[in-house]
């Protein structure tokens, strides 16, 4: 839950623990279940990489003294990150290889995490003004309406692919999630 005083950074590490507990209760379950709790981990790491690769990792490389070093290692990680994750979801979560892929990525995604805290988001409040971060948080909102709702590895990881081909690609995942659920309800009532 955000408040008024609520800055992007807050904002992004509360993402961090949510992505935590959703890893952690998609491992825990199984079924529709798994499936449904899966699909919020998929938007939930969609949009908060597309907030950082289009807000937070562009004003990290021009404030911080070592942002030009910092943040490509990030983009890398959040690269591998989508692929796997795209990889997952092809699979489904019914997939003998789901689970170990899903660890796999969930320890790639804590390492990755713990050096945004730690390279990034701790340095940049230590140079940002706070009024900044806090208007930062009001522009997330923006990208989070234009975000698609998964990661598309096809889609290169710097903000004016973010901003110029996020918007697109939502439309067109979303259009195939309302046909897919449309074919899936479908087949529940005639079966």
């Amino acid at each position: 839950m955000t408040t008024a005083q609520e800055d992007i950074v807050d904002t992004l590490l509360a993402h961090h623990q949510q992505i935590k507990l959703l890893f952690a209760q998609v491992e825990s379950t199984n079924g529709e279940h798994k499936r449904r709790l899966f699909q919020e981990l998929v938007a939930l790491l969609a949009l908060h990489e597309s907030v950082e690769e289009s807000l937070v990792h562009p004003l990290a490389e021009r404030k911080l003294p070592d942002g030009k070093s910092v943040v490509p290692a990030r983009l890398a990680e959040e690269q591998d990150a989508k692929e796997a994750l795209s990889r997952l979801y092809e699979l489904g979560v019914e997939d003998p290889g789901f689970n170990t892929g899903l660890l796999t990525l969930r320890d790639a995604v804590a390492a990755h995490a713990l050096a945004e805290e730690t390279l990034e988001f701790a340095e940049l409040r230590a140079v940002v003004d706070p009024e900044n971060l806090l208007r930062m948080r009001s522009a997330m909102t923006v990208v989070a309406a234009l975000a698609p709702p998964r990661p598309h590895p096809e889609i290169p990881s710097n903000a004016a692919a973010t901003l110029l081909l996020g918007p697109p690609m939502a439309i067109f995942d979303r259009a195939r999630d309302a046909v897919r659920d449309a074919l899936r309800k479908a087949e529940e009532t005639t079966s």
